[in-house]
């Protein structure tokens, strides 16, 4: 898995999305936000970690439908 700051990534057993922050080697820096708005940091390995596909197309059909 190839990952760069700014990518999105879940855990491989689930829960909600994290930012990679920084890559290092096998461990990646990630950040996200707690459910009352507070920011949390963890170093994880690679290993148990899956990247997000992000559908820019989707986010776009939904804007069009807003206006």
């Amino acid at each position: 898995m190839d990952l760069k700051a700014g990518d999105v990534v879940m855990l491989k057993s689930g829960g909600q999305p994290l930012t990679v922050a920084e890559v290092k080697e096998n461990e990646a820096l990630c950040l996200w936000m707690g459910m009352e708005g507070d920011l949390f940091r963890e170093t994880l390995p690679l290993a148990v970690l899956v990247q997000v596909e992000e559908d820019d197309e989707d986010d776009e059909d939904e804007d069009d439908d807003e206006e």
